[in-house]
């Protein structure tokens, strides 16, 4: 494996130089195994945090060497430390991109190199597909109509709703709208009255809901879809503080199924919550080894998604792992 030839110096050295541009590096502890590298989008939140330690444990379990990128939620970033696996010498690179578009360029740089790629969680949109083997994660179309359905049915199909958007130009943030949307279309009694991007971020989000609450009244919506759990936190707050009633008053809904959103389910804040599961590991891996091995892999993994209410929310809830 071309990974093993390369010192942990020379990857330190690496890594430094590319922590110097803003992305850092983490090597992780020596191994005889083949040489992975991981590009993720940041690593500050709970979800990343726990997709980021299930992939390292897997790692360590199946004897990879598995370095860590950690591109705080810059794409220019990640694409310095795409280049930084290359220059490493990595058997494969598993890039989740921040973005959809904006890839072809680097990722053909690592398909001459003759390293392969699979996304993991995210896609990406280039004009030539082989430029990545698979992609490995959630199916974001289908958790955004698994929320439209839940609203359709706790309301009978009569729902105005604000949409509270993920980052522009991020495969969940289109997806979880288009599944959203579609589903809509059939269901004349529901509409999107607004819909505003609150970044998957929950401050952005309460100040965005709390704009829409005090620029079109508190009587123009029933229910609140958001496409994260984080930004569904942030809609709660917006609510209290226009003396609404989340989960009773107005429903709320979103994506992710983390232990916040499930306790405030339990609590009565929150009324659904589609899973979007960070735990991939050793679904990734399988693909990886069976890549390395010189086997047919399907181009999408997908991993199931769950929905969690105030029917299963409860039980649920020791086994959250993020």
């Amino acid at each position: 494996m071309k990974g093993k030839f390369l010192s942990l110096l020379s990857a330190l050295v690496l890594g430094a130089a590319v922590t110097g541009c803003g992305d850092a590096i983490s090597p992780g502890p020596a191994v005889d195994g083949p040489l992975i590298g991981f590009s993720q989008i940041e690593t500050a939140s709970s979800w990343r945090a726990a997709m980021v330690e299930d992939i390292e444990a897997e790692a360590r379990r199946r004897g990879f060497e598995l370095r860590v990128s950690d591109a705080q939620g810059r794409q220019e970033y990640q694409i310095s430390g795409l280049r930084s696996f290359v220059a490493q010498g990595a058997d494969l690179i598993v890039l989740t991109p921040t973005v959809e578009s904006g890839w072809d360029e680097v990722l053909q740089e690592v398909k001459d190199a003759g390293i392969p790629v699979v996304l993991a969680d995210r896609l990406v949109d280039v004009e030539d597909d082989s430029l990545y083997v698979t992609a490995v994660g959630s199916d974001f179309h289908e958790e955004g109509r698994l929320a439209a359905e839940w609203i359709a049915e706790r309301t009978g199909g009569e729902a105005r709703i604000i949409e509270l958007r993920g980052s522009e130009g991020s495969t969940p943030a289109l997806l979880r709208n288009a599944g959203f949307v579609e589903f809509l279309e059939d269901q004349p009694g529901m509409e999107i009255v607004a819909s505003e991007p609150g970044y998957f971020n929950p401050s952005a989000a309460r100040e965005a809901l709390e704009e829409l609450i005090e620029n079109f009244g508190e009587d123009t919506f029933d229910a609140v879809y958001a496409h994260n759990d984080s930004m569904a936190m942030g809609a709660i707050e917006a609510l209290r503080t226009a003396g609404m009633n989340p989960g009773r008053d107005i429903l709320v809904v979103s994506i992710d199924g983390s232990r916040d959103a499930l306790e405030a389910i339990v609590q009565g804040a929150l009324n659904c919550s589609v899973e979007s599961n960070p735990v991939i590991g050793a679904q990734l891996f399988d693909t990886i080894e069976s890549i390395l091995a010189g086997e047919d892999v399907p181009r999408r993994v997908v991993i199931e998604s769950r929905v969690f209410d105030e029917t299963n929310a409860l039980e649920a809830l020791p086994g959250r792992r993020y």
